[in-house]
């Protein structure tokens, strides 16, 4: 960051004490990962220079030779790794891919079934506050607080009811596997499409450690950074046959030239989770979100949805007298990074909920397994329980300060 620091020095700053908090801290949010050094520098390449409206072999722009391969690079391993039929790798987040499938398959006015988003859902599932809502008709399912599973009574009763266009499946709370052949029967029982939000699970999915949507479900959106590890965006797949609707909604429909760049990096991160190593990095996920559990359930937090079948887990921290904010701030104060998040059918405000929400990505790529991962969590449950103890404040801050020198972050970044 040469240039940088002597352009802008203040940026500089800001940059590179953010290197430092990531060095130094536990990052536990489940959205979040470290990209590789590769991605970075895709990033940061000369695509993002030009502009390039349009689609491979199809643009609106002279001068787009090289980056048709790049992008075509990026179709061309979406495809294999997930074997779908179709790839649209220009969205630049997982909202906006969500929102140009409304596009390309709804009217205004048609509905939506899709999860609630105290249950594990997503805001762009249907929520009152978002813009869609006020465009499509939401009906919300939740899960049942008896199993912690999705409850397919309630969906299936719901799709009879309200004869939804789309029903929507996949989450970013919910720790559980989604049954999606229940999902298809459901849909083509009433006549619905189906669409899967893979963002939180990509990764998991695409290494075949969980169940894939893409066979069955009519289009699957998904980010692709959290478990897929890739440069912050978005990307839909889809069968042939919803191929064209789709990238009509992408470019002209809501987005004008695409990030090249971006598509760049989402290229190579495809072709980093193409290789054999990556079964393993994400074999490990789930180990370590086990690991986390075991602890969990020996303390008086409370696991929401009872169990975890992926990377995260929603815990109710209210039996130990917190808030999810004043959590996430305790944990914040020694170096271990969460976000406070609803649990099902919170009765607290979103600003402060009930629960935090937390999993293993990016401790994983730094290559923490079980062991780690189960002393991290007695030390998160020792400090929530005693919030006001400076003693285990310093052991708290003492662990991560050894977990985080034995598992360095981008050694080669100075």
């Amino acid at each position: 960051m040469s240039h940088l620091a002597s352009t802008d020095p203040e940026l500089f700053r800001a940059v590179s004490a953010e290197l430092d908090r990531q060095r130094h801290g536990l990052e536990m949010i489940p959205s979040e990962n470290f990209a590789s050094l590769a991605v970075l520098e895709a990033l940061g390449s000369v695509l993002t220079n030009k502009y390039s409206e349009g689609y491979p072999g199809a643009r609106y722009y002279g001068g787009c030779e090289n980056v048709d391969v790049a992008e075509q690079l990026a179709i061309d391993r979406a495809k294999q790794l997930f074997g779908a039929e179709h790839a649209n790798v220009q969205p630049l987040s997982g909202a906006p891919a969500n929102i140009a499938v409304y596009s390309a398959v709804l009217a205004p006015g048609d509905t939506v079934l899709g999860m609630d988003l105290g249950h594990g859902g997503h805001l762009t599932h249907g929520h009152p506050v978002t813009w869609m809502a006020k465009l499509f008709t939401f009906v919300r399912y939740k899960t049942n607080h008896e199993t912690g599973l999705i409850d397919f009574d309630e969906v299936r009763a719901l799709a009879t009811q309200h004869k939804p266009k789309l029903i929507l499946a996949g989450y970013s709370a919910y720790s559980r596997a989604i049954d999606w052949s229940t999902f298809k029967e459901i849909a083509d029982a009433v006549g619905a499409l189906t669409m899967a939000d893979i963002a939180h699970i990509a990764g998991l999915v695409a290494a075949g450690v969980m169940d894939s949507p893409v066979p069955t479900f009519d289009v699957v959106t998904t980010t692709t950074h959290k478990t897929l590890r890739g440069p912050r965006g978005g990307m839909i797949l889809s069968k042939a046959t919803h191929a064209k609707v789709i990238d009509k909604a992408v470019f002209p429909g809501f987005q004008g030239g695409p990030h090249e760049n971006n598509i760049a990096a989402k290229a190579v991160a495809f072709k980093e989770a193409l290789a054999p190593e990556f079964k393993d990095y994400a074999a490990q996920i789930l180990k370590n979100a086990k690991a986390l559990e075991q602890v969990f359930a020996d303390s008086k937090l409370g696991i929401c949805f009872k169990q975890t079948d992926n990377h995260l887990l929603l815990l109710d921290v209210t039996p130990l007298g917190l808030t999810g904010k004043r959590a996430q701030e305790l944990l914040d104060a020694v170096g271990i990074t969460v976000n406070k998040n609803a649990i099902p059918d919170d009765t607290r405000k979103p600003t402060d909920p009930s629960g935090i929400r937390l999993g293993t990505p990016a401790l994983t790529t730094r290559g923490l397994k079980e062991a780690e991962h189960e002393r991290i969590a007695k030390t998160i449950v020792e400090v929530l329980s005693k919030p006001d103890d400076e003693a285990a404040e310093r052991r708290a801050r003492q662990t991560v300060a050894e977990l985080t020198d034995a598992f360095p972050l981008y050694p080669e970044l100075s």
